[in-house]
């Protein structure tokens, strides 16, 4: 299995160059091929140069029916995989569609712009772009993804973008995948593989890949609509008292695997937040999250209790849990 060692090690430097496999663009786009015809694409974290997002939507254009492909990157002119970040000038790069009759992206055919600054998706020069875009696809900085949600939900964007399933329950997140307002996409087979240059690939020996890192729990989060979220989840098992525990510390019962979720149960559940992966807004309701200590949590679901930054079962703490109820 693989470890997230990179990943944190990358987090706490404020590093985030990891570089999205070809293949698991090519694996989530084809679910969203109709969104595209006639859109502007942005892709605003991506070194325009060889970026695989700017490959696919390049080779793609034609077949997508797109309008117009730009990527941007931060401080990088440098054609290199691994660039350092340490031009104080960036380019962007815009690319109309084929014009030779080859369906091929030459070189020609792509305009080189020059950023009168550092290319930064939140200066002013990268925002005027994003207001020219419909839908934006891209993998951004996971140390920054807070604020680069934030920013396309502030704009008013369509987006499909790569991020780490532990931001669910960010009080800044959640409140929109509750809303509806984001959902996750059909994610990505096994663990997520990224081409990175500076940390260690700890990946066991059958999955490891020179240049690579393997990453777990990484997932798609967009606003795309598509057939996945609308597909019943199938239950099976029946409640009971002693299979289904209620917390100490909440009105809510533990329910350790969505697998497990009772069809016959139309009160509060807590369960793992990889849920989501299978969350249905027809058939589940959300309700809150038990992350950060009961912040915002109902009143009416806390139960007189010491503790509140996990959810409780017999005295034994447990992993954060998604509270959800079935719609009637």
């Amino acid at each position: 299995m693989a470890d997230n060692k990179g990943l944190h090690n990358a987090k706490r430097a404020k590093k985030d160059e990891f570089y999205t496999q070809l293949s698991d663009i090519e694996n989530e786009l084809r679910h969203y091929r109709h969104h595209f015809r006639g859109k502007t694409v942005l892709c605003n974290c991506d070194d325009p140069r060889v970026s695989n997002f700017f490959h696919y939507f390049a080779m793609n254009f034609e077949v997508l029916g797109l309008k117009r492909l730009i990527t941007t990157c931060y401080k990088n002119q440098d054609p290199d995989l691994f660039s350092m970040n340490t031009y104080d000038q960036a380019i962007w790069l815009e690319y109309l569609g084929d014009t030779n009759g080859n369906r091929v992206p030459d070189p020609e055919e792509i305009g080189i712009r020059y950023f009168k600054g550092d290319g930064d998706f939140r200066s002013q020069e990268c925002i005027e772009l994003l207001k020219q875009a419909d839908i934006v696809v891209t993998n951004p900085p996971f140390s920054l993804f807070k604020e680069y949600l934030g920013q396309l939900v502030e704009y008013g964007k369509k987006f499909l973008i790569i991020g780490h399933q532990n931001a669910i329950t960010y009080k800044e997140v959640f409140p929109l995948l509750r809303a509806n307002e984001v959902w996750l996409g059909y994610g990505f087979k096994g663990n997520a593989g990224f081409f990175i240059s500076k940390y260690e690939d700890v990946a066991t020996a059958s999955s490891h890949r020179e240049g690579m890192i393997r990453v777990s729990g990484v997932t798609w989060f967009t606003n795309l609509d598509m057939p996945k979220r609308h597909e019943d989840l199938i239950l099976y098992r029946t409640y009971s008292p002693e299979a289904y525990p209620e917390y100490d510390n909440y009105k809510a019962i533990e329910v350790s695997k969505t697998a497990d979720i009772p069809i016959d149960y139309d009160g509060v559940m807590g369960v793992p937040i990889t849920f989501l992966d299978k969350y249905n807004p027809e058939q589940f309701e959300l309700i809150w999250t038990t992350d950060r200590g009961g912040d915002g949590m109902l009143e009416d679901l806390k139960k007189p209790h010491v503790r509140y930054d996990a959810p409780v079962v017999h005295g034994e703490g447990v992993y954060k849990r998604i509270l959800i109820r079935r719609r009637k």
